[in-house]
């Protein structure tokens, strides 16, 4: 039988991408006690990474779809370090970097495509602690990076 929250992705025709496999020497998430502590997560899509500069090449509608697929990973993340997402009791904190120009200051409306689908997906548990900060560069030159903590049983 599918967990609760598998069965609210398939409700939202929301399709996890694989956990991706880390780019250097660390681990993609940790588990201590309760908490799950999440690598950072890149935005990637089907067809490679999403890329830009917030306030140069990327409006923020474009950057908040990059961090929803920052989300998904992150998702993707947590299923892989607990198997079963009903196990997820709470989204703790998501700690966001937005590829940005030095004038850009829309970073929170960025990391809204996170914030809202952690809410989506984990209804009230998903609501969370957070940080939206400016980058002058990301790996790879993606647009969005996004960290999270995770409460499990």
């Amino acid at each position: 039988m599918a967990s609760a929250i598998e069965a609210r992705l398939s409700a939202l025709n929301i399709t996890l991408p694989d956990a991706p496999a880390p780019a250097a020497n660390y681990v993609p998430f940790v588990r201590t006690g309760n908490q799950i502590f999440v690598s950072g997560q890149v935005s990637a899509g089907p067809d490679g990474f999403i890329k830009g500069k917030l306030g140069a090449d990327m409006t923020v509608e474009d950057g908040a779809a990059a961090a929803r697929r920052c989300g998904l990973a992150l998702i993707a993340q947590a299923r892989a370090a607990v198997g079963d997402l009903d196990k997820i009791k709470r989204v703790v904190k998501l700690v966001g970097f937005v590829n940005s120009t030095v004038d850009f200051t829309d970073q929170p409306k960025v990391v809204n495509g996170c914030s809202d689908l952690m809410v989506e997906v984990f209804g009230d548990a998903g609501r969370h602690a957070r940080s939206a900060v400016s980058a002058a560069s990301l790996p790879f030159g993606v647009a969005v990076e996004i960290e999270a903590i995770f409460e499990v049983e």
